[in-house]
């Protein structure tokens, strides 16, 4: 069986313990094991920061970007061996593949051209030199200056390619090293990638360092001026939140988390809208077979539609056919793992006491598939009176998993969609443009993005789930309270704000 190695030092070096072992999730067999016992973090992180963070920043800017570039190069070619392992190690059809690796590869070779724009100055000017004396005698001037620390980049099991390379591109292009610590149950994928990057030659040594399996200290090894950027549980970013090196020493900690996104279809409802929200509702439920942190777990509709979308919703579900991946018209491939088979079985169980079910794939679909694979079909819940139920509105269930809700108007609408608590996404499907304008003032304080369609929209938006390096990806509250993406807004979080005080001969030399 195949030993994923770790990449620190610039050497592949194994662990020295049994290790964990990677699964296909349809067909139950062993493909490898990951294993990090044995590795001298403090020294790996300390290369890291001497020879990487140098290296990179000397570059410039525009530089960095052309670097990007030549990976997105090497990316594209061994793009079918990334396939097999997608379709081997996380049970995903082809489309939801590509999602993770096209998008990981898109995000890429856009900030590779984004960057390409830039100067090739060792910072970035932000804003212009504001006056602290009479006749400007004295004045100050703010940059964003590259940290001089390492990038901890702790990604989730559903995004083994994007989840690297959204992280990764922008802290590269700010000329800061990357430490990768992939999850276990996928790292196979994101393991290739990078042995494909480093044997290409094209990062400068120490600028990244690849940790696979569970390491002893992980957190340990940082100090306060590096930085963390996680995606996965809610769990888990508080107990990073209350280590040492983050609550104590200051490190940098972006956090993004799961939540419970919601799609409201507006009070017109028109025969196009709804065919809108259904498409999307059912697309959601069976890409990655749901697990996406993105992905649509409330359904608010009209009071009078409830029944009628009901019954369209899971019309559409009955002709989802769920198996595995390598047979011809399976449409929506397995969970990751038997583990997370069980999470969501138990969610769906808790749910089952507090919701009626709408559409219930373990008894109306047919798997096809081994019966102990990781498959799980799609439930679709309904609660006609949601304000009577909390559970709703908290409580995800990260697989095919969602709740009907009715509201009264289109106020009680903002109210549900925010009991969530903080979300990364809300979509809202209507004709009427002063009501979408509306939506964005209404659910931006308490969602990262606000997703919104029309007719005219219909065969171009980039879907509910699907986050683009252009815009802002994260959520206040539930969903971490952290941001990612955006565009070169991204480079914030992988640089300080200075304010440099002086005279204004001094900061014309800052302006470039």
């Amino acid at each position: 069986m195949k030993k994923i190695s770790n990449y620190v030092h610039d050497q592949w070096i194994e662990g020295t313990g049994t290790g964990i072992v990677l699964y296909d999730p349809i067909q139950g067999t062993a493909l490898a094991s990951a294993d990090a016992t044995g590795l001298d973090l403090n020294a790996a992180y300390g290369w890291a920061r001497q020879t990487g963070g140098p290296a990179l920043r000397s570059m410039g800017y525009s530089a960095r970007a052309a670097m990007l570039g030549r990976i997105v190069d090497v990316l594209q070619v061994n793009k079918e061996k990334y396939y097999d392992i997608a379709l081997s190690n996380s049970g995903t059809v082809k489309s939801d593949s590509a999602i993770d690796i096209d998008g990981g590869i898109y995000t890429l070779s856009w900030y590779a051209k984004a960057g390409a724009k830039l100067n090739s100055q060792a910072f970035l000017t932000d804003g212009e030199a504001v006056p602290l004396a009479r006749d400007n005698a004295f004045a100050t001037q703010h940059i964003q200056v590259p940290i001089q620390g390492l990038a901890l980049l702790i990604n989730a099991f559903n995004f083994p390619s994007w989840g690297l390379w959204e992280k990764a591109a922008p802290a590269l292009l700010s000329g800061v090293p990357i430490v990768v610590k992939p999850a276990t149950s996928t790292a196979l994928l994101t393991y290739e990638m990078i042995r494909d990057v480093v044997e290409a030659k094209i990062l400068p040594p120490g600028a990244i360092s690849l940790i696979c399996g569970r390491p002893e200290g992980l957190l340990d090894a940082l100090n306060g001026l590096d930085i963390v950027s996680f995606t996965g549980s809610a769990d888990t970013a508080a107990t990073l939140r209350s280590h040492p090196r983050i609550m104590h020493d200051g490190a940098k900690l972006n956090a993004e988390t799961d939540s419970i996104n919601s799609a409201i279809l507006g009070p017109d409802a028109d025969p196009a809208s709804i065919q809108l929200l259904v498409r999307e509702v059912v697309r959601e439920l069976t890409i990655k077979s749901g697990q996406k942190c993105t992905a649509i777990r409330r359904i608010f509709v009209p009071e009078s539609t409830y029944d009628t979308i009901a019954q369209s919703l899971a019309l559409s579900l009955a002709k989802v056919t769920v198996g595995d991946p390598r047979k011809d018209g399976i449409r929506m491939g397995s969970l990751v793992n038997l583990a997370q088979q069980k999470a969501v079985r138990a969610g769906v169980a808790t749910l089952e006491k507090h919701a009626d079910i709408l559409f219930d794939g373990r008894r109306q679909l047919t798997i096809d598939a081994p019966a102990d694979s990781a498959c799980f079909p799609p439930v679709l819940f309904g609660v006609r009176q949601p304000d009577e139920h909390p559970l709703v509105h908290d409580v995800e269930v990260f697989g095919p998993v969602a709740t009907l809700i009715p509201y009264r108007d289109i106020d009680h609408a903002w109210q549900l969609a925010r009991r969530g608590m903080g979300s990364l996404v809300a979509s809202v499907y209507s004709e009427d443009t002063a009501l979408l304008a509306q939506a964005a003032f209404a659910l931006g304080d308490s969602h990262g993005r606000v997703h919104l369609v029309t007719d005219a929209v219909s065969r171009i938006h980039t879907g509910h789930g699907n986050v683009m390096p252009q815009s802002n990806h994260g959520g206040p509250g539930r969903a971490g309270g952290g941001e990612e993406l955006g565009g070169l807004r991204a480079l914030r979080f992988y640089h300080r704000l200075v304010a440099v005080q002086s005279a204004p001969e001094v900061l014309k030399h800052l302006a470039g």
